[in-house]
């Protein structure tokens, strides 16, 4: 399923939309380049999200080296500059699909302010998250599967029963039909599957682990309704 439009009126326009997806396009081209020159895999193994690292600097500080605090801020970067890197096509096409159908009519509801702490807010969660429940991982973890997700949820929470406007395919044949906004919640899983597809060279894995961590799909879920919940003024 190929979400196209929900065809809900916008008010504003989604200026954090474009500026996000800009952003994402333009690293993803630099690091198609960086790719082509070999330097690709020392790129992502040094600002992706690698739980292990941040963990160890963490130990490190409290129990032997209080300087070692500085080097727990500079890896805690990766929280950050991670969202913005992406292991493959599909990924990226994936995230920045979902990103522009929901997320604009997202940033019309809360505003654009709100709109981009709760990107940035739940990439980072879900990333802390991550480091909690898997300290020891090696695997640089990379993408805004966490974000995307939470913005889905802060959709479906508002939105439930709005149709999307979806293409179906079926091998050549391409199907028009409207779906549910809440189906998306099962797809955005569903899809992350195929996330392995046109996968950039990364080593030592050459995959994106991150699209394997569901649970945490879960949590920007979660975060993405809740903060959607919270956002809206209260009836008298």
């Amino acid at each position: 399923m190929i979400p196209i439009s929900d065809n809900i009126r916008l008010r504003h326009q989604p200026i954090m939309i474009y500026w996000l997806i800009g952003i994402n396009i333009a690293i993803f081209l630099w690091q198609l380049k960086l790719e082509l020159s070999g330097e690709l895999g020392y790129f992502i193994n040094s600002w992706g999200l690698i739980p292990a690292q941040i963990t160890s600097a963490i130990v490190n500080a409290i129990y032997f080296n209080p300087a070692a605090w500085v080097v727990v801020f500079w890896r805690s970067i990766a929280l950050f500059l991670g969202m913005f890197l992406h292991g493959s096509f599909s990924q990226i096409l994936g995230n920045l699909l979902f990103l522009w159908v929901f997320g604009k009519t997202v940033e019309n509801v809360i505003g654009h302010g709100r709109f981009l702490a709760l990107y940035l807010g739940a990439g980072i969660l879900t990333g802390i998250a991550q480091i909690i429940l898997e300290p020891s991982l090696t695997i640089p973890l990379i993408g805004a599967n966490g974000a995307i997700a939470a913005i889905l949820g802060a959709y479906v929470f508002k939105f439930p029963k709005v149709k999307i406007d979806t293409i179906l395919p079926l091998l050549i044949v391409y199907i028009p039909i409207e779906l549910p906004a809440y189906l998306y919640l099962f797809w955005w899983f569903i899809q992350q599957l195929f996330y392995g597809i046109g996968s950039l060279n990364i080593p030592p894995s050459g995959v994106n682990s991150a699209s394997l961590a569901y649970w945490t799909q879960f949590l920007g879920l979660s975060i993405g309704a809740a903060f959607m919940r919270f956002s809206q003024p209260h009836s008298k």
